[in-house]
């Protein structure tokens, strides 16, 4: 399960209740450059910084310098920056560094990024003899509120995103607020795509507080940042120590992504950002939610015109000339479903998820609906 705190610098502690591999998400702000926030972190002779090549010139340096006061050697390795590059290629370029550099199975990795960085230092922690410590250090919006906690990594495939991987545990999330000062507008919306989604599944409260907030989380106020990103770590950290393996429960964190991925992946990684995809992908959902007889038409245009105010899209590409078709050819690949039936997360007005599937005329009529 979990739990908050807040620690003696005044930043706030969600712990992640997992037993013996429980760990801590710290959210504040400074806490990049603070020694204290990575010293209760495993001993080794070498520390290693995955990032890319738009964080590194702003958070790189400052990371290593913090890290050589613990470590003997910090290395870099600096991944070209893109949804596209989260391939092999670019997990290998982890694992050349870490054999050249003679690093051994005590070696911490630290994950200096957004999600994509995140999901493949993770992946590559979890491969790396076995299994080495890792630690996230998420950059923007959408991996300090969603991919940096829970242990989910992975890369893609050109069939399907995210469907090579393994759940494998950091020690610490570390969630400096200052950094997302630095997030440009596209990126900060495709963030606010993850947070958004925690109301409508699991607390309407939050979606209040949301819609009477929605400005003051565009022009990145501090207060509010740090509320919306303390509450998102606190349902998903909730949801993950009950379910840590998605057997069940935490399928409902996929809200909008099984039509979010089929964008993703009918475009091209890269072409719309995860959260973008996310977005619209919520607007299919709810829009298929109604048509199950779970959610009112207010409750629909209720989540369309927040996600509209969160500066995300709410009308889906066309994929093609059969569109439909082609949207539920690549949802048959999302890990969600089973013996080829897709299962999607639907929501109703009282705030509850439901997993389950949908006939496939039904998601056609939405799916063509919601393209332009």
């Amino acid at each position: 399960m979990a739990d908050t705190s807040i620690t003696q610098g005044g930043s706030a502690q969600v712990t992640i209740d997992l037993g013996e591999r429980s760990y801590p998400i710290l959210i504040g702000s400074g806490l990049l450059d603070v020694t204290s926030t990575w010293q209760d972190l495993p001993r080794a002779a070498q520390a290693m910084i995955v990032t890319n090549d738009t964080v590194a010139p702003l958070y790189g340096d400052r990371l290593a310098r913090v890290l050589a006061g613990i470590y003997g050697r910090v290395h870099t390795v600096v991944l070209p920056d893109g949804e596209q590059y989260k391939t092999w290629q670019s997990l290998n370029r982890i694992f050349d560094a870490l054999l050249q550099q003679g690093c051994d199975r005590k070696t911490v990795l630290f994950a200096l990024g957004g999600g994509v960085v995140g999901d493949m230092t993770g992946f590559a922690a979890a491969c790396y003899m076995r299994g080495v410590p890792f630690v996230q250090v998420p950059t923007t919006l959408l991996a300090q509120v969603d991919s940096s906690v829970g242990g989910k990594t992975a890369i893609n495939h050109p069939l399907g995103k995210n469907m090579i991987g393994a759940f494998y545990q950091p020690r610490k999330v570390v969630c400096d607020l200052d950094v997302l000062r630095s997030l440009p507008v596209r990126e900060l919306s495709a963030g606010l795509a993850e947070v958004i989604k925690y109301g409508p599944i699991h607390d309407l409260a939050f979606l209040d507080w949301l819609e009477a907030h929605m400005e003051d989380l565009r022009r990145c106020d501090p207060t509010a940042l740090a509320h919306a990103v303390q509450r998102s770590c606190e349902i998903k950290a909730r949801v993950v120590g009950l379910d840590e393996r998605e057997s069940g429960l935490r399928a409902i964190l996929n809200f909008g992504h099984t039509f979010g991925h089929a964008i993703e992946a009918g475009l091209g990684y890269g072409e719309w950002l995860h959260g973008e995809a996310v977005g619209c992908g919520m607007v299919m959902a709810a829009t298929l939610s109604h048509r199950m007889g779970l959610l009112s038409a207010a409750g629909v245009e209720r989540l369309r015109t927040l996600i509209q105010r969160a500066g995300l899209p709410v009308s889906g590409p066309r994929l093609g000339v059969n569109n439909a078709a082609r949207y539920l050819e690549l949802m048959r690949v999302d890990k969600k479903a089973e013996a080829g039936e897709i299962r999607f997360v639907l929501v109703d007005d009282a705030g509850q998820a439901h997993v389950r599937p949908a006939p496939d005329a039904w998601v056609a009529e939405v799916v063509d609906a919601c393209c332009v």
